[in-house]
């Protein structure tokens, strides 16, 4: 967890918006991929490695976000 404590927000942030969201159009990729998730779509091996690839950022702010309110993570 040092790992998640020690990246600074300002990245942790611009990797949410970057790859966590591109594509940007028609529609950010974990969009789609997390509808897809919950039709029961999501079945070919590349569907669950974009969901992967594209909620990895956004896993991270969540356990950087967590972290910081339970004071566990400085900065």
């Amino acid at each position: 967890m040092k790992l998640i404590d020690d990246a600074p927000w300002a990245l942790v942030l611009l990797l949410c918006a970057t790859l966590g969201l591109a594509p940007f159009t028609p529609e950010p990729h974990i969009w789609e991929k997390l509808r897809m998730l919950a039709a029961g779509d999501l079945r070919r091996g590349i569907d669950w490695f974009d969901l992967a690839l594209h909620g990895a950022p956004w896993l991270v702010l969540a356990l950087k976000a967590a972290r910081a309110a339970r004071g566990a993570g400085a900065g």
